[in-house]
């Protein structure tokens, strides 16, 4: 009992930290973004929901990082239906980066974990 309300408090002082913290840009997001997905197992652990979660209230980090966050913050074992089609959207999209295009389509391909590929793609956002 005192450790599930342990676990509560320490998400709660997270996101009221990453809630100061400013991510600077798309870059700093995509980056942020790539990290959590390559070490992610099945999904993201309250600590990253709540960089997630910053990233996607986070007005500078651009629509797309924006977008990639949601979805992967709502990712149980794969992306949901709507993250798929939201990666869809950034993959079409002609004024993506091609960096953003790559997450999105590693983010849309998810199932579980990270592929080796994916991996290597990511650590070089």
């Amino acid at each position: 009992m005192k450790l599930a309300i342990t676990k509560k408090l320490a998400a709660i002082a997270l996101i009221g930290l990453f809630s100061q913290i400013s991510l600077a840009d798309a870059a700093s997001a995509q980056k942020t973004i790539a990290g959590i997905v390559a070490g992610m197992n099945h999904f993201a652990n309250d600590a990253q929901k709540a960089q997630l979660a910053a990233i996607a209230s986070d007005d500078s980090s651009g629509r797309g990082m924006q977008m990639i966050a949601t979805a992967v913050g709502g990712i149980q074992h794969a992306a949901t239906a709507e993250g798929k089609a939201s990666m869809d959207q950034i993959i079409g999209y002609d004024g993506a980066s091609a960096e953003a295009k790559a997450l999105a389509k590693i983010v849309m391909e998810f199932n579980h974990m990270a592929s080796a590929e994916a991996k290597a793609e990511l650590a070089k956002l």
